[in-house]
Protein backbone atom coordinates (compact mmCIF):
# COMPACT_ATOMS: atom_id res chain seq x y z
CA UNK A 1 0.00 0.00 0.00
CA UNK A 2 1.14 3.62 -0.33
CA UNK A 3 3.37 4.47 2.62
CA UNK A 4 1.30 7.55 3.48
CA UNK A 5 -1.66 5.26 4.33
CA UNK A 6 0.34 3.92 7.26
CA UNK A 7 0.91 7.40 8.70
CA UNK A 8 -2.42 8.99 7.81
CA UNK A 9 -5.65 7.03 7.57
CA UNK A 10 -7.33 6.97 4.14
CA UNK A 11 -10.60 6.12 5.92
CA UNK A 12 -11.96 3.95 8.69
CA UNK A 13 -13.57 0.51 8.64
CA UNK A 14 -17.19 0.39 9.79
CA UNK A 15 -18.15 -1.91 12.66
CA UNK A 16 -20.13 -4.27 10.42
CA UNK A 17 -17.00 -4.94 8.38
CA UNK A 18 -14.97 -5.43 11.58
CA UNK A 19 -17.50 -8.02 12.75
CA UNK A 20 -17.34 -9.81 9.39
CA UNK A 21 -13.54 -10.11 9.60
CA UNK A 22 -13.84 -11.20 13.23
CA UNK A 23 -16.16 -14.02 12.14
CA UNK A 24 -13.64 -15.09 9.50
CA UNK A 25 -10.93 -15.33 12.16
CA UNK A 26 -13.15 -17.53 14.33
CA UNK A 27 -13.86 -19.77 11.34
CA UNK A 28 -10.11 -20.08 10.79
CA UNK A 29 -9.40 -20.70 14.48
CA UNK A 30 -11.91 -23.52 14.90
CA UNK A 31 -9.88 -25.63 12.45
CA UNK A 32 -6.77 -25.54 14.66
CA UNK A 33 -5.79 -27.85 17.49
CA UNK A 34 -5.65 -24.74 19.68
CA UNK A 35 -8.30 -22.17 18.88
CA UNK A 36 -6.76 -19.92 21.51
CA UNK A 37 -3.39 -19.87 19.73
CA UNK A 38 -4.93 -18.64 16.46
CA UNK A 39 -6.96 -15.96 18.24
CA UNK A 40 -3.77 -14.72 19.91
CA UNK A 41 -1.90 -14.78 16.59
CA UNK A 42 -4.45 -12.47 14.97
CA UNK A 43 -4.80 -10.31 18.09
CA UNK A 44 -1.07 -9.60 17.95
CA UNK A 45 -1.45 -8.35 14.38
CA UNK A 46 -4.05 -5.77 15.40
CA UNK A 47 -2.60 -4.57 18.71
CA UNK A 48 1.12 -4.68 17.98
CA UNK A 49 1.92 -7.89 19.83
CA UNK A 50 0.59 -7.39 23.36
CA UNK A 51 0.77 -10.27 25.82
CA UNK A 52 -1.65 -13.22 25.75
CA UNK A 53 -5.05 -12.93 27.37
CA UNK A 54 -5.58 -14.74 30.67
CA UNK A 55 -7.91 -17.32 29.09
CA UNK A 56 -9.38 -18.30 25.75
CA UNK A 57 -12.70 -16.63 26.59
CA UNK A 58 -10.87 -13.41 27.41
CA UNK A 59 -8.94 -13.74 24.15
CA UNK A 60 -12.24 -13.66 22.23
CA UNK A 61 -13.19 -10.30 23.71
CA UNK A 62 -9.66 -8.91 23.61
CA UNK A 63 -9.34 -9.79 19.92
CA UNK A 64 -12.59 -8.00 19.09
CA UNK A 65 -11.48 -4.94 21.06
CA UNK A 66 -8.12 -4.90 19.28
CA UNK A 67 -9.83 -5.11 15.89
CA UNK A 68 -12.24 -2.31 16.77
CA UNK A 69 -9.34 -0.17 17.93
CA UNK A 70 -7.48 -0.77 14.66
CA UNK A 71 -10.52 0.08 12.52
CA UNK A 72 -9.75 3.80 12.38
CA UNK A 73 -7.40 2.98 9.49
CA UNK A 74 -9.05 0.57 7.07
CA UNK A 75 -5.89 0.07 5.02
CA UNK A 76 -3.67 -1.05 7.92
CA UNK A 77 -6.56 -3.12 9.32
CA UNK A 78 -6.83 -5.10 6.08
CA UNK A 79 -3.04 -5.47 5.96
CA UNK A 80 -3.04 -6.81 9.55
CA UNK A 81 -5.68 -9.41 8.70
CA UNK A 82 -3.77 -10.45 5.58
CA UNK A 83 -0.51 -10.75 7.54
CA UNK A 84 -2.31 -12.96 10.06
CA UNK A 85 -3.53 -15.26 7.29
CA UNK A 86 -0.03 -15.51 5.83
CA UNK A 87 1.42 -16.47 9.21
CA UNK A 88 -1.28 -19.12 9.70
CA UNK A 89 -0.44 -20.50 6.25
CA UNK A 90 3.25 -20.71 7.15
CA UNK A 91 2.83 -22.22 10.60
CA UNK A 92 -0.40 -24.24 10.22
CA UNK A 93 -0.45 -25.38 6.62
CA UNK A 94 -3.46 -27.68 7.09
CA UNK A 95 -5.81 -24.87 8.10
CA UNK A 96 -8.08 -23.61 5.36
CA UNK A 97 -7.98 -19.85 4.76
CA UNK A 98 -10.36 -17.45 2.97
CA UNK A 99 -9.25 -16.63 -0.55
CA UNK A 100 -8.93 -13.12 -1.92
CA UNK A 101 -12.43 -13.21 -3.44
CA UNK A 102 -14.00 -13.77 0.00
CA UNK A 103 -12.05 -10.87 1.48
CA UNK A 104 -12.94 -8.56 -1.38
CA UNK A 105 -16.59 -9.58 -1.14
CA UNK A 106 -16.64 -8.45 2.50
CA UNK A 107 -15.02 -5.14 1.54
CA UNK A 108 -17.56 -4.64 -1.25
CA UNK A 109 -20.62 -5.60 0.80
CA UNK A 110 -19.64 -3.19 3.58
CA UNK A 111 -18.76 -0.26 1.30
CA UNK A 112 -15.05 -0.33 2.07
CA UNK A 113 -13.40 1.37 -0.95
CA UNK A 114 -10.43 -1.01 -1.25
CA UNK A 115 -9.66 -4.37 -2.77
CA UNK A 116 -6.86 -6.84 -2.30
CA UNK A 117 -4.84 -7.70 -5.39
CA UNK A 118 -1.88 -9.64 -3.98
CA UNK A 119 0.63 -8.35 -3.20
CA UNK A 120 -1.08 -4.95 -3.28
CA UNK A 121 -3.96 -3.21 -1.53
CA UNK A 122 -5.59 -0.78 -3.95
CA UNK A 123 -8.54 1.61 -4.14
CA UNK A 124 -11.51 -0.21 -5.67
CA UNK A 125 -12.07 2.52 -8.26
CA UNK A 126 -8.55 3.71 -9.00
CA UNK A 127 -8.43 6.87 -11.08
CA UNK A 128 -4.95 8.25 -11.35
CA UNK A 129 -5.11 11.93 -10.44
CA UNK A 130 -3.44 14.45 -12.71
CA UNK A 131 -0.17 15.47 -11.03
CA UNK A 132 0.01 19.17 -10.20
CA UNK A 133 3.32 20.89 -10.89
CA UNK A 134 4.29 23.80 -8.65
CA UNK A 135 6.79 26.11 -10.39
CA UNK A 136 9.36 27.44 -7.94
CA UNK A 137 9.53 30.75 -9.78
CA UNK A 138 5.90 31.70 -9.14
CA UNK A 139 5.23 30.53 -5.59
CA UNK A 140 7.12 29.95 -2.39
CA UNK A 141 7.68 26.88 -0.28
CA UNK A 142 4.77 27.65 2.03
CA UNK A 143 2.39 27.94 -0.95
CA UNK A 144 3.64 24.63 -2.33
CA UNK A 145 2.95 22.95 1.01
CA UNK A 146 -0.58 24.37 1.02
CA UNK A 147 -1.25 23.15 -2.51
CA UNK A 148 -0.03 19.61 -1.89
CA UNK A 149 -1.77 19.36 1.48
CA UNK A 150 -5.06 20.33 -0.17
CA UNK A 151 -4.53 17.87 -3.04
CA UNK A 152 -3.72 15.07 -0.57
CA UNK A 153 -6.89 15.88 1.38
CA UNK A 154 -9.00 15.73 -1.80
CA UNK A 155 -7.46 12.34 -2.69
CA UNK A 156 -8.17 11.02 0.79
CA UNK A 157 -11.80 12.15 0.63
CA UNK A 158 -12.22 10.38 -2.71
CA UNK A 159 -10.78 7.19 -1.23
CA UNK A 160 -13.26 7.52 1.61
CA UNK A 161 -16.03 7.83 -1.03
CA UNK A 162 -16.97 11.34 0.11
CA UNK A 163 -17.43 13.08 -3.25
CA UNK A 164 -18.89 16.41 -2.15
CA UNK A 165 -16.16 17.41 0.36
CA UNK A 166 -13.50 16.18 -2.10
CA UNK A 167 -14.77 18.55 -4.78
CA UNK A 168 -15.18 21.35 -2.21
CA UNK A 169 -11.55 20.95 -1.19
CA UNK A 170 -10.09 21.10 -4.69
CA UNK A 171 -12.44 23.90 -5.77
CA UNK A 172 -11.22 25.93 -2.80
CA UNK A 173 -7.67 25.26 -3.99
CA UNK A 174 -8.48 26.52 -7.49
CA UNK A 175 -9.83 29.75 -5.99
CA UNK A 176 -6.70 30.09 -3.86
CA UNK A 177 -4.29 29.49 -6.75
CA UNK A 178 -6.08 32.20 -8.76
CA UNK A 179 -4.87 34.77 -6.23
CA UNK A 180 -1.32 34.26 -7.60
CA UNK A 181 -2.33 36.69 -10.38
CA UNK A 182 -3.21 39.56 -8.05
CA UNK A 183 -1.25 42.65 -9.01
CA UNK A 184 0.55 41.05 -11.99
CA UNK A 185 1.32 43.30 -14.96
CA UNK A 186 0.09 41.56 -18.11
CA UNK A 187 1.50 44.15 -20.52
CA UNK A 188 -1.96 45.53 -21.16
CA UNK A 189 -2.79 46.29 -17.53
CA UNK A 190 -2.59 45.06 -13.96
CA UNK A 191 -4.74 42.21 -12.64
CA UNK A 192 -7.06 43.50 -9.95
CA UNK A 193 -9.60 41.89 -7.63
CA UNK A 194 -9.52 39.83 -4.47
CA UNK A 195 -11.84 36.94 -5.36
CA UNK A 196 -11.86 34.19 -7.96
CA UNK A 197 -14.53 35.59 -10.27
CA UNK A 198 -13.05 39.10 -10.23
CA UNK A 199 -9.50 37.88 -10.88
CA UNK A 200 -10.51 35.49 -13.68
CA UNK A 201 -12.77 38.09 -15.33
CA UNK A 202 -9.96 40.67 -15.21
CA UNK A 203 -7.45 38.16 -16.57
CA UNK A 204 -9.77 37.25 -19.46
CA UNK A 205 -10.23 40.91 -20.37
CA UNK A 206 -6.46 41.26 -20.78
CA UNK A 207 -6.14 38.13 -22.97
CA UNK A 208 -9.14 38.29 -25.29
CA UNK A 209 -9.05 36.03 -28.35
CA UNK A 210 -6.30 33.74 -27.06
CA UNK A 211 -6.24 30.21 -25.61
CA UNK A 212 -5.86 31.56 -22.08
CA UNK A 213 -9.17 33.43 -22.37
CA UNK A 214 -10.89 30.27 -23.65
CA UNK A 215 -9.47 28.14 -20.84
CA UNK A 216 -10.51 30.75 -18.29
CA UNK A 217 -14.01 30.64 -19.77
CA UNK A 218 -14.22 26.86 -19.30
CA UNK A 219 -12.87 27.27 -15.79
CA UNK A 220 -15.46 29.90 -14.93
CA UNK A 221 -18.30 27.80 -16.33
CA UNK A 222 -17.30 24.77 -14.24
CA UNK A 223 -16.81 26.92 -11.15
CA UNK A 224 -20.22 28.53 -11.64
CA UNK A 225 -21.95 25.17 -12.12
CA UNK A 226 -20.38 23.67 -8.99
CA UNK A 227 -21.19 26.83 -7.01
CA UNK A 228 -24.85 26.85 -7.97
CA UNK A 229 -27.33 25.36 -5.44
CA UNK A 230 -29.18 23.79 -8.39
CA UNK A 231 -26.00 22.77 -10.23
CA UNK A 232 -23.13 20.98 -8.51
CA UNK A 233 -24.21 22.22 -5.10
CA UNK A 234 -20.75 22.00 -3.54
CA UNK A 235 -19.71 25.63 -3.18
CA UNK A 236 -22.63 27.63 -1.77
CA UNK A 237 -24.79 24.80 -0.51
CA UNK A 238 -27.72 23.12 -2.19
CA UNK A 239 -31.48 23.31 -2.07
CA UNK A 240 -33.00 21.04 0.56
CA UNK A 241 -35.75 19.99 -1.83
CA UNK A 242 -33.27 18.73 -4.43
CA UNK A 243 -30.26 17.70 -2.29
CA UNK A 244 -27.81 17.97 -5.18
CA UNK A 245 -24.59 16.04 -4.63
CA UNK A 246 -22.01 14.70 -7.11
CA UNK A 247 -21.56 10.98 -7.49
CA UNK A 248 -18.12 9.48 -6.94
CA UNK A 249 -17.42 9.23 -10.68
CA UNK A 250 -18.53 12.85 -11.16
CA UNK A 251 -16.28 13.90 -8.29
CA UNK A 252 -13.31 12.23 -10.00
CA UNK A 253 -14.17 14.16 -13.18
CA UNK A 254 -14.44 17.51 -11.37
CA UNK A 255 -11.26 16.91 -9.38
CA UNK A 256 -9.20 15.95 -12.43
CA UNK A 257 -10.56 18.89 -14.44
CA UNK A 258 -9.72 21.22 -11.59
CA UNK A 259 -6.23 19.75 -11.28
CA UNK A 260 -5.62 20.48 -14.96
CA UNK A 261 -6.85 24.06 -14.49
CA UNK A 262 -4.59 24.49 -11.47
CA UNK A 263 -1.63 23.25 -13.51
CA UNK A 264 -2.46 25.74 -16.25
CA UNK A 265 -2.87 28.68 -13.87
CA UNK A 266 0.41 27.89 -12.10
CA UNK A 267 2.26 27.66 -15.45
CA UNK A 268 0.76 30.98 -16.62
CA UNK A 269 1.63 32.63 -13.31
CA UNK A 270 5.21 31.37 -13.59
CA UNK A 271 5.54 32.78 -17.11
CA UNK A 272 4.14 36.12 -15.96
CA UNK A 273 6.60 36.46 -13.09
CA UNK A 274 9.88 38.27 -13.79
CA UNK A 275 12.88 35.97 -14.06
CA UNK A 276 15.49 36.68 -11.37
CA UNK A 277 18.77 37.99 -12.85
CA UNK A 278 21.69 35.59 -13.07
CA UNK A 279 24.75 36.78 -11.20
CA UNK A 280 27.83 37.05 -13.38
CA UNK A 281 31.54 36.92 -12.80
CA UNK A 282 33.68 40.00 -13.53
CA UNK A 283 34.73 38.32 -16.80
CA UNK A 284 31.21 38.24 -18.26
CA UNK A 285 30.48 34.52 -17.81
CA UNK A 286 27.92 33.12 -15.35
CA UNK A 287 29.33 32.74 -11.86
Amino acid sequence: MPTKWRFGSPGELNQQAVNAFNSLIHTIATQAESTWEILELFKAKFNGGASWSSSESWAVGDLHNAMSGAADNAATFIAAFWDGCEQVHREHSTIGLPDVDIINQILFEHDVPFEVRPPELLPRNPQTPIPVQTPQRSIGEQAMELIHASLDQADRLLLEQRPRPAVQEILWLLETVATAFQGLDTGTGTIEGKYFNDIIRNLRNHHRGGPLAEALGWMTKMHGFLSSPTGGGVRHGTQLATDVSPTLKEAHLYCNLTRSYINYLLAEAADAMPVPPVSSSPFGTPA
